[in-house]
C-alpha cells in the first residue's frame, strides 16, 4: 500500500478524469485532489456561452458523492504553491505539506492580461465560474462592450454578449478573427458570421489604452479611434499555470514538458491537460481543448501504474466552438500557413480542408458536423489531399 498515494494538483476536468481513471484501473491507494477553487470541479467551456448568457447556473462535473464513493480526498480553496521533487512533497498555500508517491500536474491555464490598460473597473477576463457571473452582471447593465482579442474565447464572448443585446466591437490585431489558428481565409468567414449578427469587427488593429473615471468609458485604438464602452472583455489568450513550479527543477517550456505518456523531467511527476506539453518522436502535443484530456488520461494513468496503455495519444485532435447558431468544429492539426481548400460555403455554413505537403492535415467546418467527423480516418491516415477532394 502506498504511503502517500497520488496527489493531483488542479481542480478541473483533467484532475477529475485522472482520479476517475485511477479508480477504474483499480488503483486502491490514497488519491488527493488539491484545488485553489472553492467550487466543486466544473466544466469551463460553457463559461463564455451558456453561463454568461444566464442559461445555465451549474456546470459541476461530478456531485460530492462521486468523490466520497471513490474515496477521493478533495481539498478545495487551497492551491499548491511549490513542489520539491527530491523530497516528493507539495506545499499548499496555507503551509500544509503533502507527501506523494506520484504527483499529477493538472493546473490548466491562466488568462493573459494587458498590464498597460491599468486597473480601470469594467475590464474582465473569463477563467473561473465567478468571472463568468461577474461578466453576466456587467452585461445586464452594459450598452456597449469592446472585446479585445478574436480567438475562440473572444469570439464566444462577443457572440454571447451580442445575444444579450449588448452592442459589441470585436478588436483583433491580426487581419481577421482566428487568423493565427485557422488562417485569414477561414478567419474572414468567422468575421462574416459576427457581422451578420450585428458585431462590428475591426481587424489589423490593437488597443492603445482604456480611459475612464474609475470605470471603463472609452477604448482608444492604436490608430487613434475612440470607442465608447462601459465594458471591456479580454480574450488575448492564456498561458500554462506553471508559476508555482518555479525552483522545482521540473522542466517547463510552453507548459510542463513531458514525453508522450505524460511523464515529466522529474521522477514520479506527471502532467496532463492544457498545462502539459507532450512531445516525442517528432510529435508535439499541447492542445488546449476539452476533448484532448480524456485521451491523455487513458494513456498516462496505465503508464503511471506500470501497465501498458491500450490507447494512442496521437489521434487527430478535435475541438469545437459554439457561436450564435453555428457550431464551428476543427479536426486535426490545421495551421494558418497550410493551403486551404474551401469546398462548401453557402454564405453562413462552410467546410474547408487543410493541406500540407500534399496531405490532408485538418478540416474546419461551421454547421457541418457529419462532414467534419467523416474525414477523421483520412486525417489519421495521412490521406493525399487529391484523394479527399475527388471523393
Amino acid at each position: 500500500m502506498p504511503e502517500h498515494g497520488i496527489v493531483i494538483v488542479g481542480g478541473g476536468l483533467a484532475a477529475v478524469r485522472t482520479a476517475e481513471e485511477l479508480r477504474r484501473e483499480e488503483y486502491t491507494g490514497p488519491i488527493t485532489i488539491v484545488s485553489d477553487e472553492t467550487r466543486l470541479p466544473y466544466d469551463r467551456p460553457p463559461l463564455t456561452k451558456d453561463v454568461l448568457r444566464g442559461e445555465r447556473d451549474d456546470t459541476t462535473l461530478e456531485p460530492p458523492e462521486f468523490y466520497a464513493d471513490r474515496d477521493i480526498d478533495l481539498r478545495l480553496g487551497c492551491g499548491a504553491r511549490g513542489v520539491d521533487p527530491a523530497a516528493q512533497t507539495v506545499t499548499l498555500a496555507d503551509g500544509t505539506v503533502l507527501g506523494y508517491d506520484q504527483l499529477v500536474i493538472a493546473t490548466g491555464l491562466v488568462p493573459r492580461r494587458i498590464p498597460s490598460l491599468g486597473d480601470v473597473d469594467g475590464i474582465r477576463v473569463v477563467r473561473s465560474f465567478e468571472d463568468s457571473l461577474v461578466l453576466r452582471g456587467d452585461a445586464a447593465a452594459a450598452r456597449r462592450a469592446v472585446v479585445i482579442g478574436a480567438g475562440f474565447i473572444g469570439c464566444e464572448a462577443a457572440a454571447s454578449l451580442r445575444k444579450l443585446g449588448v452592442d459589441v466591437v470585436l478588436v483583433e490585431p491580426q487581419p481577421t478573427p482566428l487568423a493565427g489558428v485557422l488562417g485569414e481565409q477561414i478567419g474572414e468567414l468567422v468575421a462574416r458570421l459576427h457581422r451578420a449578427n450585428g458585431v462590428e469587427v475591426r481587424g489589423g488593429i490593437g488597443v492603445a489604452e482604456v480611459r475612464g473615471a474609475g470605470r471603463v468609458e472609452t477604448v482608444v485604438l492604436t490608430d487613434g479611434t475612440e470607442l465608447a464602452a462601459d465594458l471591456v472583455v479580454l480574450g488575448v489568450g492564456s498561458h500554462p499555470a506553471t508559476g508555482w513550479l518555479d525552483g522545482s527543477g521540473i522542466e517547463v517550456e510552453n507548459g510542463v514538458l513531458c514525453d508522450l505518456t505524460g511523464r515529466t523531467s522529474a521522477p514520479n511527476v506527471w502532467a496532463v491537460g492544457d498545462v502539459a506539453f507532450w512531445r516525442g518522436g517528432g510529435h508535439e502535443v499541447r492542445v488546449e481543448h476539452w476533448s484532448n484530456v480524456v485521451t491523455q488520461v487513458r494513456v498516462m494513468v496505465p503508464t503511471m501504474l506500470g501497465r501498458e496503455s491500450l490507447h494512442d495519444v496521437l489521434v487527430p485532435p478535435y475541438f469545437w466552438s459554439d457561436q450564435y447558431d453555428v457550431k464551428i468544429q476543427c479536426l486535426g492539426e490545421p495551421k494558418a500557413t497550410d493551403t486551404v481548400h474551401l469546398v462548401e460555403d453557402d454564405g453562413h455554413k462552410f467546410l474547408a480542408y487543410y493541406e500540407r505537403d500534399g496531405v490532408l492535415v485538418g478540416v474546419v467546418g461551421a454547421g457541418r458536423p457529419g462532414k467534419v467527423m467523416g474525414v477523421r480516418a483520412k486525417i489519421a491516415g495521412g490521406a493525399p489531399i487529391a484523394e479527399v477532394l475527388n471523393s
